[in-house]
Order: structure tokens, then sequence, then C-alpha cells
């Protein structure tokens, strides 16, 4: 290692609270994610009253998940922009507010039109705090094998946001009925509409993501703006962020196939892990489990199998995450490290959807938890990996292209391609679930072998930071 790279220090008090608040964005993050797998199904049927498989419950479902991954990436990418120019912070901090206030208030929503505005707005919010947090992380700490350790480890708290909104949903489904009923607060009477079921499990599980928002008030007085960019903008030295600057002969390949990868690992988890949730209906142990019940209890016996799923699978992206975070400093190449995930997806990923998720709920299990960790285990990559390949101006505003443009834009469209394919096949025999499970298959397939095609291409970065 270079004498000029800063030795490893303990952590003093301040730098463990920028680490508590990472860690509470990280898992809040994903936890504001993870609700609408888990709420969309009972949200629609609540509020428009359409059926499961039907041509109109399938377009709202990919209007809900991609209408916000468009909204996502561009104001995400903008987010990046402002982090440069402002603070990494500041940016943080309004991100956090923004998602935990939205997913609040969409709980109160009376029609599909008023969930999917402020699902944009949730979804806007996690976009920009993961960029403005990944880069105020990685400046925080300047000597290298210390900075992987806390990016790979607070990461890995997303995972536990995973955990806790599926155990936040199943306690919402266990006392909903016993709760105070949900009505229309007056700041949201522009929407217009009626709440037609206030004790509805699904609103109270929205409601919870304003919990991010308490401890981000009383902690943030207390945290500070990244050293290096704060010392270069008070010096004038700081270059202005310039989106064009991402597609200079320097950095134009990074800048492309970064977008690229990202957008192959987000497409898996849009495009087949977060629709598991909808093929549960079919399998036959769910079938025979509901056989005999009434509508209401069919719901809820549903919903709460694809919430132990949904356990399950965040479990195995804990596992992945906490991999990576391990992996991270004994494995030089950052193409030979982010292959430990891909090559076995390659062959375990089509085999849980194209068998798993249609024939055997107890192999669902295990398949799911695999599933979680190969793909989870990416996105904690692509934290640490991003910060090490773009200069400090350019930190926020290459990371916001590639994690907002190739992640949540391009990687969440597979959401809608999914669904796309599922309802222009419904004369086809097969049902519905089936369909979605089969479409899924196909879809991480082909993601994985083009990540792994891509990862020839990717650079590899120097230890320390570039200026």
């Amino acid at each position: 290692m270079s004498s000029d790279i800063p030795k490893a220090k303990p952590l003093t008090s301040t730098q463990w609270l920028i680490c508590t608040i990472a860690v509470i964005g990280f898992a809040f993050d994903i936890y504001e994610l993870l609700m609408l797998p888990l709420v969309i199904r009972p949200a629609l049927m609540d509020m428009a009253g359409v059926a499961p498989g039907t041509p109109e419950f399938s377009m709202w479902v990919g209007r809900i998940f991609f209408i916000p991954a468009i909204a996502a990436g561009i104001f995400g990418m903008l987010g990046g922009w402002l982090t440069d120019k402002f603070g990494r912070r500041r940016i943080l901090t309004y991100s956090i507010l923004l998602y935990a206030v939205s997913a609040f208030a969409a709980g109160f929503s009376t029609t599909p039109w008023m969930l999917l505005f402020f699902r944009c707005t949730t979804f806007i919010g996690v976009s920009v705090e993961f960029v403005a947090a990944v880069a105020w992380l990685a400046e925080m700490f300047p000597n290298p094998q210390q900075r992987e350790k806390v990016l790979g480890y607070t990461q890995a708290f997303s995972s536990i946001g995973g955990l806790m909104v599926a155990f936040a949903n199943g306690i919402a489904l266990k006392y909903a009925s016993g709760l105070p009923a949900i009505a229309l607060p007056d700041f949201l009477n522009f929407f217009g509409g009626q709440i037609s079921d206030p004790n509805a499990a699904w609103r109270y599980t929205l409601i919870s993501g304003l919990l991010p928002a308490i401890p981000l008030i009383i902690i943030r007085p207390f945290l500070p703006e990244s050293p290096s960019w704060k010392a270069k903008k008070e010096a004038g030295t700081l270059k202005r962020p310039s989106f064009a600057a991402l597609f200079a002969p320097d950095l134009r390949r990074t800048t492309i196939v970064t977008t690229l990868m990202f957008a192959c690992s987000y497409g898996a988890a849009f495009g087949a892990i977060q629709q598991v949730q909808r093929m549960i209906p079919g399998l036959p142990q769910v079938q025979e489990r509901v056989a005999n019940m009434s509508v209401p209890e069919k719901k809820k016996t549903e919903q709460l199998v694809a919430t132990n799923v949904t356990k399950v699978q965040e479990v195995g992206g804990l596992v992945g995450r906490v991999l990576l975070a391990i992996l991270v400093v004994k494995i030089v190449s950052r193409r030979t490290l982010l292959r430990v995930f891909l090559v076995p997806g390659i062959f375990i990923m089509p085999v849980v959807f194209f068998y798993c998720a249609v024939h055997n709920l107890s192999l669902l299990y295990p398949g799911m938890f695999f599933a979680g960790l190969l793909v989870v285990g990416q996105f904690s990559f692509w934290g640490n990996y991003l910060p090490r390949v773009f200069p400090m101006h350019l930190r926020g505003t290459g990371e916001g292209l590639a994690a907002n443009i190739g992640g949540r834009m391009l990687g969440t469209s597979f959401a809608w391609i999914a669904t796309t394919i599922v309802a222009s096949t419904s004369t086809s025999a097969l049902p519905a679930t089936t369909r979605l499970a089969y479409t899924g298959a196909g879809i991480v397939l082909f993601l994985f072998v083009s990540a792994f095609i891509l990862s020839f291409f990717l650079p590899e970065p120097s230890e320390e930071l570039p200026d």
C-alpha cells in the first residue's frame, strides 16, 4: 500500500454517527421499495376493484412499478448532480425526508392514481439517497480497506430493511382490524375519493414508512459534510459537475458499462424477484391451503405466505451483502468479485422461477434465499465500486446516472416488460401465475448472461478515490 494512503484509525464518535444515519438510510431505502410487492395486490383489489390476472390489473401493476422508476431515473440523476453541486449531507437529509413523508401519505391513497403519485415521490427520494449516501461515506473514510468495509457493512443493513418491512406487513395483517380506522387527512383532500377499507393492512404497512424521518430529525444537526468536498468547495477548486463530462474519452467506457450492468442487476430484481408474490397464489400447496376459505381469508393467507417468502429472500439478500463485505477486501479484481455472484446465478436463477415458483412452495423458500443472495449482493458491489471510478466533482453525477438511469429506469423497466408479456399472453391455457414465473425465468437468464459478458469490459479501479 502506498505511504500516501492514510492509515486506518478507530472510528470516532462522529464517524459512528455517520455510519448510524447511513444504516438507517440504507435500511429504509429497501423498506420503502419492498413495500410495493407486498401491498400492490391487495391495494388494487381494494381501491380499483380489479381482479389479479386481468388485463386491467396487469396494466396498473406495470404502471405503478415502472412510472415511478422513470421519475426516479430522471430526478435521481438530477439528485446526483445536486449532490456534487450543493454537498452530500444536505441532499442526503432532504432525500430521506422526501421518501419517508411520501410513503406515509401513500397509506391514505383513495385511487390507484394517488398511490402512483406518492410511489413516484417515494422512489425519487430513495434514488437520490443512495447516491448521496455512497459518495458521503466514501469520502469520510480515506483509508481504502476501512472505506470498503464501511460501505459494505452499512449497505448490508439494506437487507435488514427488507426483513423489517416483511415483519411490519405481517404485523399489519395480524392486527390491522383492531387498529384505529384510517381517515383521509385534510392536507390530502385535494386528491379526492374515499377510503373504502379504513383498516386495510396494506395502508398501515405504507404508513410505517415515516419511521426513518424521526431519528434523522434528531441526528441531523450533528452530521458533518464530506471534508474533502467541503475543502475543495471553500478553496474554489471544485470543478463544476457536468453530465457531458461523463462521456468524455477517459470516462465514456466506465459510464456506459456501469450503467448497463446496474440495469442488469436491477432488472433481475424487478423483473423476477419482486414479482414472486404474484406467483405464489398459483402454487399447488397454496391453492390446497385456501381451497375452502372465504375470499377475505384466502387473500390474507396468500399474503402471509408471500410475506414469509419475502423474509427468506431478504435473509438471502443479507447473506449476499455480508458476503460481499467480506470478499471486497480479499478479492482485488472487481471483475472477479462480481462474477462470484453472476456465474452461479446463470444456472440457479432460471431454475428458481421456471420450476420452484410454479410447482413447489417448499423448494421456493431455499430458491428465493439464493436468488436474494445472488442479486442483492450485486447491489452492495455497486455501492462500493462506483465511488472509485468517478472523480470527486462527478462522483454524485456519475453514480446518479449509473444507478438511476441504469438501475432505476432501465432495470426496473423489466417489471413492466414482465407484466406486459403476461398480459399479452392472456389467451394462453396457462394460468397467469405460471406465465409470470416462466417470464421471470427468461428475464433472469438473459440479464445474468448479459452482465457476465459486460463484466469483461468493466474497468478495474485504483485503491485511492480519484480526485
